[in-house]
């Protein structure tokens, strides 16, 4: 499928990470490529193995016009859904470009509140090169936060499964309740919750 360039400059794209898990923040990444500085191998950050995601999130900061990461937190989740917490995500990211784009790239079917044109784009991290780099440095962020949430809290796992809802998880969740960075309005986390009596 070809995608449609608008006639400008400067274009920015825009992923998130962190829909699905049951802690942390939901990261967005709003990037602008440098025409005249290509990046090989840009790709959907969920088929790249974590070292390519690695190299690639070091090459992109350093060619890139500009980058930015923005994140709702689990209480921003809690309180406004995990759909509207991802807008706000992108807007986030996308106000803190240090250059302000002409037209943006999101990916998905919805487009967040944006003070300028922009498109959503269904499978866009696989379809736009500017939204394979936000889904990577997204990824990649959202990973090492996962990391130092383990070492925090090792008994968990998350550096393992991401914060996402595996086996592991519940049954950490179960045997040692949930941790502030839980999303309480996630079921799995409200279950637990119910029967420690901590709701």
């Amino acid at each position: 499928m070809q995608i449609e360039r608008p006639n400008v400059t400067l274009i920015a794209g825009v992923d998130e990470v962190g829909r699905g898990p049951l802690v942390g923040d939901v990261v967005t990444a709003a990037v602008i490529l440098n025409p005249n500085k290509p990046i090989a191998g840009l790709a959907d950050s969920k088929k790249l193995t974590d070292k390519k995601r690695q190299l690639l999130a070091t090459e992109i900061k350093e060619k890139a016009l500009c980058y930015a990461i923005g994140r709702c937190s689990p209480s921003e989740i809690d309180e406004l859904n995990i759909l509207q917490a991802t807008m706000l995500a992108m807007s986030r990211a996308v106000e803190a470009l240090s250059t302000v784009p002409e037209f943006v790239f999101v990916d998905g079917n919805r487009l967040p509140e944006l003070a300028m044109p922009a498109q959503a784009v269904v499978k866009g991290d696989s379809l736009v090169a500017e939204i394979s780099a936000a889904s990577i440095l997204a990824k990649v962020a959202r990973d090492d936060e996962m990391i130092e949430l383990d070492a925090r809290y090792p008994q968990y796992g998350f550096a393992g499964h991401k914060g996402y809802p595996t086996k592991a998880h519940f049954a950490a969740l179960e045997q040692y309740g949930a941790i502030d960075e839980h999303r309480k309005s996630f079921k799995p986390v409200q279950r637990v919750l119910a029967l420690s009596g901590k709701e």
